[in-house]
């Protein structure tokens, strides 16, 4: 069976934190800003945590990496 490989899409987007869980940054920050509050804008300068649901699939694709 071939070795599984990392997702490389997904391992230029996510941060595995010390205590094992995966940091993202948040969506909607890029452009646009004009439309969007400015607490919408601040609130998403802080990171993301993916949720435990999340967190089989994102395994899966982040396999070899530890």
């Amino acid at each position: 069976m071939p070795k599984m490989k990392t997702h490389s899409a997904t391992k230029k987007r996510v941060k595995r934190t010390a205590s094992g869980k995966i940091k993202v940054p948040h969506a909607n920050r890029s452009h646009l800003k004009g439309n969007k509050s400015k607490a919408a804008i601040r609130s998403n300068r802080n990171s993301n945590f993916i949720d435990s649901s999340d967190m089989k699939r994102l395994r899966k694709q982040l396999a070899p990496i530890k």
